[in-house]
């Protein structure tokens, strides 16, 4: 059974990765826009990940004994500036996700619940990787600067990446 502490902390954690899915699909349909359709794929895909990370903590908490809230949730931006920009938002938001797991996971040690803090070590795993991409990417940018044909590369190339966001979890 998971106690009160706890459901109200992973409850939190259900609303940060649904706000997370809703600022990747702002990001997928401004990148679409912007006629990038390789960094829109890429992106429409992260929001699905970012959905499926939110369902998995909610089937959790209602297997558990508790009761997954769906909350109401902050309106992504709608405009990024830059790609460079974007994919700044991105790595930060990414960041400030692992921090919030890495509170979680010492709220779980802290009231010694081993069974929830077993189940989150998958969300650690899953944020190191989601940084390392995000940083990746950024790397990728920079080397670009501000050249349009290496820009359109990219955007070939980042179509590459969309089957690994869509691997199987």
């Amino acid at each position: 059974m998971v106690s009160d502490i706890i459901e109200k902390a992973l409850n939190e954690q259900i609303r940060i990765e649904a706000e997370s899915s809703q600022i990747y699909l702002a990001m997928a349909s401004w990148a679409e826009n912007q006629g990038f359709e390789g960094v829109a794929s890429f992106m429409y895909a992260h929001s699905d990940e970012e959905r499926m990370h939110m369902l998995k903590l909610v089937k959790f908490v209602n297997e558990r004994g508790g009761h997954a809230q769906v909350s109401a949730l902050v309106k992504p931006p709608v405009s990024f500036g830059s790609f460079k920009e974007m994919f700044q938002t991105l790595f930060d938001h990414e960041v400030m996700v692992s921090q919030k797991i890495n509170d979680l996971v010492g709220i779980t040690l802290d009231q010694r619940d081993y069974a929830t803090h077993n189940f989150l070590q998958w969300y650690v795993a899953e944020q190191i990787e989601e940084e390392a991409l995000a940083r990746n990417i950024l790397d990728k940018i920079n080397l670009i600067g501000d050249d349009k044909g290496g820009l359109y590369l990219f955007d070939n190339d980042v179509k590459l990446l969309v089957g690994a966001v869509e691997a199987p979890q």
